[in-house]
């Protein structure tokens, strides 16, 4: 064993490996994107990994992965459990033969996602124990725990840690590599009874699962994981407690240290519910305080308890507006519930209130090429009645002024299938749907299949950074190679367009404004289904090749570079723009737009000891 200063997503891929872990696959999707980064650095022979093309896919291939008795580790945020939910349901009927961990990294806030989903409530709806854990130290151990337990019962296990474990750190003991379980498959074994879902298998196996979690919740009441944590003497005669799961029992321990200790249970495992050890925590308690994120998961099931212990304690939480109902839980939240749950004081330092944090909205990089893109269409479809249904990603920030180019965003690819039954509904609109690249292969391809079928008319905008922009430039099946570093031949989006049946499909540089302008007029004009792909790497990936500059002589203080797209690289003082060099990247949009061309892009200087070459990447934005 030794130590190691890891984010919780690093020791979660660490402790899969201790356990043997043979495949692990699944989706980028922030804040569980790092968990299988982690794991592609640091694996041994024998270890498979793969962005998947969606959580969909890699819950089967984790699913298939178990039934040949491997262990698998599928990784996804919460909203990729929406799109993998289809295969789970039935991999918790059908069952497993090898451990599969489900890793889903909720997002209460949220911080980066659309919806507050809690995934502990998503485990009793589809009836998968679920692990959640409260640390990065923790989520060490529970993921190998969750494996032990995935193939005792032969079940998938969920693996719940929230954003603030996710991207925590914290110094974890780990086992070193020889320490590592070796995990040997057995390889899948024919049998059609076992692997095959028919209505008579699924009834007699919701039989067995319903019989399996009433064990677990006699299990889980014995695991340490699930404990009390007891009251000081001088809380003792306030006959309250406090309930806890996840990161929000680090806040209660922290209230503990300034309020007095509060008798405490701690719930790793919300399902199947450690009953006795809750009965056990609820006895000669006349209030109990529930502290969660998001759902009153806790909360009910100790009313429920109440109920059917005929047990008098008065439940409180967010169902009776102590803890708020929506949104993460703070440090400072938790200790002002508490002290007011006890009626006592805040601490002097917890009482002040510190002055607001500046709100920064997020944008678009300088030299974004999506800005570009964005700024095309605007001005082909300038004075004409349209409508420009947005997607998840980078991208979605083109709703921000002064671009204004996303008038709805649902989930991935669904501005396909808004765009159809709007263009169905007003025929007389200019309909538009912009999917990115590892967006397009992931969810928008039935889109555009549907559309071909039912005779839609809209036009595809295809943002072609050549990788997955938001969650940290993952591959995908555009770019050319695997998590694996494989290279491998690039998935033409073009030939796919056309496979389906999109005749009209153009590709070009959205920095070349004029021909971007023109292209998408001529196209948005053809009838039926239609695509331009704007094809330019992000500039994240590349270092700028050349630098705008303003010639004060001639700029004339017009501000249409600022006003018309918006790049934070701009600002105007004394009368004139100016560009900050530190967030320029040259892409020359700005200089096509001016009316006077005050602006002008030129090599940025050559590195000292270098040559001009040194300072650009094969492949970067061309100007």
């Amino acid at each position: 064993m030794h130590s190691e200063f890891l984010m919780g997503n690093e020791a979660i891929a660490l402790g899969a490996l201790a356990a043997g872990v043979n495949l692990v696959c699944g989706y980028p999707g922030t804040p569980s994107t790092e968990v299988l980064e982690t794991v592609a650095k640091r694996r041994g022979e024998g270890v498979y990994v793969e962005w998947s093309v969606n959580e969909k896919v890699a819950m089967e291939m984790a699913g298939g992965a178990a039934y040949a008795g491997a262990r698998a580790l599928v990784t996804m945020k919460q909203m990729g459990l929406n799109v993998a939910s289809d295969p789970l349901m039935c991999l918790e009927y059908i069952g497993v033969k090898g451990g599969l961990v489900v890793l889903v990294a909720d997002d209460p806030g949220p911080i980066s996602s659309q919806t507050e989903q809690d995934t502990r409530s998503f485990a009793a709806f589809s009836k998968v124990p679920l692990f959640d854990p409260s640390s990065a130290e923790e989520a060490y151990q529970m993921v190998q725990e969750a494996f032990e337990l995935s193939e005792k019962y032969q079940t998938p296990v969920f693996l719940r840690p929230t954003t603030r474990v996710s991207h925590g750190y914290a110094s974890v003991r780990v086992k070193d590599p020889e320490e590592y379980t070796v995990h040997i498959p057995e390889g899948f074994v024919r049998d059609s009874s076992r692997w095959v879902i028919f209505p008579r298998l699924s009834f007699n196996a919701h039989r067995k699962i319903e019989e399996r979690n009433e064990a677990l919740q006699d299990d889980f009441s014995e695991n340490p994981l699930n404990r009390i944590e007891p009251e000081d003497a001088a809380a003792a005669p306030l006959r309250k407690g406090v309930a806890v799961g996840g990161f929000s029992y680090t806040y209660v321990m922290e209230a503990r240290k300034k309020l007095g200790a509060l008798r405490t249970l701690k719930v790793s495992t919300p399902f199947p519910f450690p009953e006795k050890k809750a009965v056990e925590f609820l006895s000669g308690l006349d209030e109990v305080l529930c502290v969660e994120e998001l759902d009153p998961v806790i909360e009910r099931e100790l009313i429920y308890l109440c109920g059917k212990y005929g047990l008098k304690t008065k439940i409180l939480g967010k169902m009776t507006g102590q803890i708020p109902r929506s949104g993460e839980n703070s440090r400072d939240s938790v200790t002002a519930a508490l002290a007011a749950f006890i009626g006592r004081p805040l601490p002097p330092e917890e009482a002040e209130t510190p002055p607001p944090l500046p709100v920064r909205p997020p944008v678009l990089c300088a030299g974004c090429p999506h800005r570009a893109s964005f700024y095309a269409v605007k001005q082909a479809m300038k004075g004409r009645k349209t409508v420009f249904c947005g997607d998840i990603g980078c991208y979605t920030l083109g709703n921000a002024m002064p671009l204004d180019m996303v008038d709805t965003c649902l989930c991935m690819g669904a501005g396909l299938g808004i765009a159809q039954s709007l263009n169905h509904l007003e025929k007389d609109r200019s309909c538009f749907a912009f999917v990115g690249d590892s967006t397009f292969f992931a969810s928008a391809l039935p889109g555009v299949v549907n559309a071909v079928y039912n005779q839609a008319e809209f036009t595809l905008i295809v943002l072609d950074n050549s990788t997955t922009a938001m969650t940290g430039h993952q591959p995908h099946p555009g770019t050319g190679k695997t998590m694996m570093n494989q290279v491998v031949e690039k998935i033409s989006i073009e030939n796919i367009l056309r496979g389906i049946g999109v005749t009209a499909v153009e590709t070009v540089d959205p920095l070349d404004h004029a021909h971007a302008v023109e292209t998408v007029r001529s196209i948005a004009d053809l009838p039926g289904v239609k695509a331009v792909i704007f094809r330019s790497p992000c500039v994240a990936l590349f270092r700028a090749e050349a630098q705008a500059t303003v010639d004060p002589e001639k700029c004339i203080g017009c501000k249409k570079c600022i006003r018309e797209i918006g790049c934070p690289a701009l600002s105007f003082r004394d009368g004139k723009v100016h560009v900050d060099p530190a967030q320029c990247n040259g892409c020359t949009l700005c200089a096509q737009l001016c009316p006077v061309k005050a602006i002008e892009v030129t090599p940025p200087p050559t590195p000292a000891g270098g040559n001009p070459s040194d300072s650009a990447t094969a492949g970067g934005n061309k100007a």
